[in-house]
């Protein structure tokens, strides 16, 4: 996985074609986003720090804007 903008990871997450799920453990918080049964995509926010990171290849993922 490699770092994605916060724009292209918005892009996945608000496609119809995607779903998503959240899991929050202390003060650490993950959101994944797959395509099927695949990880496209995922988000970490521990503390004040937002990260967010995308598979190889997940530019066929994102739908034209």
């Amino acid at each position: 996985m490699k770092l994605i903008m916060k724009t292209e990871f918005d892009n996945l997450r608000l496609n119809d074609d995607h779903g998503y799920e959240t899991d929050s453990n202390g003060d650490k918080q993950v959101v994944k986003i797959y395509c099927g049964e695949q990880l496209i995509a995922k988000k970490i926010k521990q503390k004040k720090s937002l990260r967010y990171f995308a598979i190889d290849g997940y530019e066929k993922f994102l739908t034209p804007e």
